[in-house]
């Protein structure tokens, strides 16, 4: 029972990075929480699987071999139900990241505009946060902190660190750093924000020549070779008197589905998000 109850404990220092990834997440859930839920939600994966397994071979099977075979199940779904479940901050650690890059660009344009009109840096962050888009509920994060007391260069450092892009990681630190050293920010972000620029075309540019060779695969393997390879099914079943059945036909649609289904999910997982 005692193993039970610091089971979560054990998984977080085996596995230090579960808090990181909820932070990045921005997931507010504190990290024992979210470990003994996950937990939970394994074990009752694990009992359906082996309950099923039970019942399916219960007629087929020893009753020794069906509980052998079922604690195994349980044991093997519960390990592989923990490592998907604690690893779901990252699907929502990707999402931001995409969100905040998509918009990068255009954040810290607005940060160099009122920076340039004679604004202070803080109040360029509370106008950023009540701007539109995305990005504005990011620049929020930075005003809470600062609203509760934290300085402005530790709400910008502590920013730097749990943000999951790396673009905007280059434009906080040059925010750090003008804060810092007490240089010019105008010029240093505007640099920044150049660099990005050229980096956000290359970007396209690869996405492009991607493309191309996914168009290829896509003519090759759901265009090309479907309609060749059924054509020369229906031949060959003529000439040796091989009926087709539904199920054979309905195999090669489903088959042709998932291609379509994998070409459009690749297609949008090479995307680069931008907005120039």
């Amino acid at each position: 029972m005692v193993f039970i109850i610091d089971l979560p404990d054990l998984v977080l220092r085996k596995f230090p990075s579960i808090k990181v990834n909820l932070r990045l997440a921005h997931n507010k859930s504190p990290p024992e929480k979210f470990v003994k839920r996950s937990l939970i939600l394994s074990l009752y994966v694990s009992l359906a699987f082996a309950v099923l397994t039970f019942f399916m071979f219960a007629k087929r099977t020893g009753l020794s071999k069906l509980l052998v075979a079922a604690l195994i199940i349980a044991f093997v779904s519960f390990m592989l139900a923990a490592v998907f479940v604690l690893q779901s901050p990252k699907s929502a650690i990707r999402k931001r990241q995409r969100e905040i890059d998509k918009e990068v660009l255009f954040a810290g344009r607005y940060l160099l505009v009122k920076l340039e009109s004679g604004t202070s840096l803080i109040n360029t962050i509370v106008d950023a946060s009540k701007s539109y888009g995305v990005s504005a509920k990011y620049f929020k994060e930075i005003v809470d902190d600062i609203d509760t007391g934290v300085p402005l260069e530790n709400a910008l450092e502590k920013a730097r660190t749990y943000t999951p892009s790396n673009k905007f990681k280059r434009i906080l630190w040059q925010l750090v750093t003008v804060l810092k050293t007490g240089s010019e920010i105008t010029g240093v972000l505007r640099g920044t924000l150049k660099s990005l620029a050229s980096e956000q075309i290359i970007e396209i540019k690869r996405y492009a020549k991607k493309l191309n060779s996914l168009m290829l695969f896509y003519m090759v393997i759901g265009t090309v070779a479907p309609s060749l390879g059924l054509t020369m099914l229906l031949i060959i079943s003529g000439f040796l008197e091989i009926q087709l059945s539904n199920i054979v036909l309905y195999s090669i649609l489903f088959f042709l589905g998932a291609i379509q289904t994998a070409f459009l999910i690749m297609v949008r997982a090479a995307r680069p998000m931008v907005d120039l």
